[in-house]
């Protein structure tokens, strides 16, 4: 691998990672979000990231198959009138923020591997001068 592929693969999980952080991001805000009406609440989106030679890629993003939360809520106007239940989101906001603190160091480690290489290359290009 060459010191420029090693920033292009860097550079690729920086992007993956800030876009799973975003779809992580989008699962937090959602995460109190009920059924109203006919609509159904948001569902958990899952991003798959998968390695190549080129770098990462984002392999497929889909949606959590967990079934939504009914929490039992007689005062509120969106319940089912039958049962009283109000069926909410199936993101857990905790399993959230592990998610998005694995995702954040692993930023933080393409971050660290693109500058050892632009150190790398700054170090190889500095060879020779006096």
């Amino acid at each position: 691998m060459t010191l420029n592929n090693a920033l292009k693969t860097s550079s690729t999980g920086l992007a993956a990672e800030r876009f799973r952080m975003d779809v992580i991001s989008a699962n937090i805000a959602n995460s109190n979000s009920m059924q109203i009406g006919g609509q159904m609440p948001y569902r958990r989106r899952v991003v798959e990231l998968m390695g190549t030679p080129e770098g990462v890629t984002i392999n497929r993003v889909s949606q959590d198959s967990r079934p939504f939360r009914q929490v039992y809520e007689p005062g509120n106007p969106y319940r089912n009138p039958v049962t009283n239940m109000v069926t909410y989101s199936n993101v857990e906001p905790v399993e959230e923020m592990v998610n998005m603190m694995s995702a954040s160091r692993a930023y933080e480690a393409n971050i660290a591997a693109f500058n050892s290489a632009k150190g790398m290359i700054r170090s190889a290009l500095n060879i020779g001068k006096v």
